[in-house]
């Protein structure tokens, strides 16, 4: 199937690695052009110069972090002016730090809400305009799927979730009438960089090895496996593809069937 992107362009925030760089490799094999950013100039840059190279597509690396609102218009202004206009604003920067109630400081929860939730709010507050001056366009939200399944060890990244949806749910109503479509893709666990953090995590808040965790993660997941990042990147690009433009307000999980977190069956044992 042709899905269309071909010729478009499009922003992805945290694109130096995991989910992000390879949405923003999926875009460039579809034919387009990307800027992508993240705080770390020299990731970043290889991730560019690399996706680059493979695709033949121009891919602009732009730092930013945004957690800072200059940073956040800084990226989507350099972006729109060196690709000519943002057909697709992809929203993936962040994480939030997993825990009990009772071992997450101010600072953490501070953590959560100011890159996973006010990350995305910063860059919609400056790409939507855009959007509606050129007469449409289309969002995808990467956000998680704990928002929607709540876990007692993901506690703060549930509700910096759950506002990304809520978010989400809500721009999609309101911006309808502009030609601009929202959606939000929930994975659950992802084979990424950070997913070796995560499951070292575990093991210490559940007193086990690093080896046993990471082979009890798949448990709490129908498929036996966590996901890939090309599963990922896969259904963001259908869903940023013009012929989903209807799919609005949408929130889709891709986290084969967990119905419990790891950490949830693993305090039922």
């Amino acid at each position: 199937m042709d899905l269309q992107l071909k010729g478009k362009t499009a922003l992805v925030s945290g694109g130096s690695e995991g989910i992000g760089r390879g949405i923003a490799l999926v875009f460039a094999r579809e034919g387009m052009d990307v800027a992508i950013c993240a705080r770390r100039k020299e990731p970043l840059e290889a991730a560019a110069a690399a996706i680059a190279k493979e695709t033949g597509r121009k891919i602009i690396p732009i730092t930013a972090d945004l957690t800072k609102d200059a940073d956040a218009k800084a990226f989507v202004e350099k972006g729109h002016q060196a690709l000519g206009r943002v057909d697709i604003m992809v929203n993936n920067a962040g994480s939030a730090p997993g825990g009990v109630l009772e071992h997450l400081s101010e600072a953490d929860w501070a953590q959560a809400l100011q890159l996973k939730f006010m990350g995305y709010v910063r860059c919609l507050r400056y790409v939507l305009p855009i959007m509606v001056k050129q007469g449409g366009g289309r969002v995808v939200n990467l956000i998680g799927n704990d928002g929607v399944k709540p876990s007692y060890w993901e506690i703060a990244p549930g509700a910096a979730n759950a506002a990304g949806q809520n978010l989400t749910k809500s721009l999609a109503g309101q911006y309808g009438k502009h030609n601009i479509s929202f959606c939000a893709v929930n994975p659950g666990p992802v084979r990424t960089e950070r997913w070796a953090g995560l499951v070292g995590a575990m093991a210490r808040d559940m007193k086990l090895s690093y080896e046993d965790a990471d082979k009890l993660a798949p448990s709490s997941i129908p498929m036996g496996r966590i996901a890939e990042v090309e599963e990922v990147a896969n259904l963001v690009a259908m869903l940023a593809s013009p012929l989903m433009h209807m799919v609005n307000g949408t929130m889709i999980e891709i986290d084969g069937g967990q119905e419990k977190s790891l950490m949830d069956r693993l305090r039922d044992r």
